[in-house]
């Protein structure tokens, strides 16, 4: 295991609709023009511990079930991905992270402590955005694009994993960024954010210096 990180560990959460993975991905051009090298990457990483729970054991899919597979899945992408290219000096931008799982399976019925509990092992982040949008605005604008997760499409739902991420911007685990706006703005505010908190880690400023 890695012991030293060298680089910088930035998460983008929300839910479908928020405009996360658009801002990773512009964020990712300007911090390479920038200079700086940068890593894009997702969750669920999709190892075999998640292909299996989709396929193989789909029909016992509980908040249980579902939350300990993605904790497993979660460490082999820390351990093989994350940590590795940290080590190397890169910026990792994480769409999704153990965040997720406390908000979603939590919202199925688990009990937020235990999400916290399992997901305790996970290499925390530098910095960890919270892209908050309205369910019903995040619905309207996914309407034309393919989910990857239809199963957590519903208003109701998606209102109870809101409240989830508020709890955790509440305790400070996640820094809120109003997504209901243009996403010009919205972008703006995030990249202000992700360069300060980059500008202030030594290690990383030195290898950019």
């Amino acid at each position: 295991m890695y012991t030293r990180r060298k680089g910088f560990f930035l998460v983008l959460e929300g839910i479908d609709g928020s405009g996360k993975t658009s801002i990773a991905f512009k964020l990712l051009e300007r911090l390479k023009s920038s200079g700086y090298r940068v890593l894009y990457t997702y969750e669920p990483y999709d190892s075999l511990y998640v292909k299996a729970l989709k396929t193989e054991y789909n029909e016992y899919r509980d908040a249980y079930l579902d939350a300990l597979t993605y904790a497993a899945d979660r460490l082999i992408h820390v351990r093989t991905v994350i940590e590795p290219y940290l080590y190397r000096g890169y910026v990792v931008i994480c769409d999704r992270y153990f965040y997720s799982s406390v908000a979603y399976q939590t919202a199925q019925g688990a009990p937020l402590e235990w999400v916290m509990e399992i997901n305790r092992p996970a290499l925390h982040p530098d910095l960890a955005i919270y892209l908050d949008v309205d369910p019903e605005e995040g619905l309207r604008r996914r309407r034309r694009l393919k989910s990857r997760f239809p199963e957590y499409e519903e208003k109701a739902f998606l209102a109870h994993v809101r409240s989830v991420y508020l709890e955790l911007v509440r305790r400070g685990y996640l820094l809120l960024v109003d997504a209901s706006r243009g996403f010009d703005r919205v972008y703006e505010d995030v990249e202000a954010l992700v360069l300060k908190h980059i500008r202030e880690k030594p290690t990383l400023s030195e290898q950019h210096s």
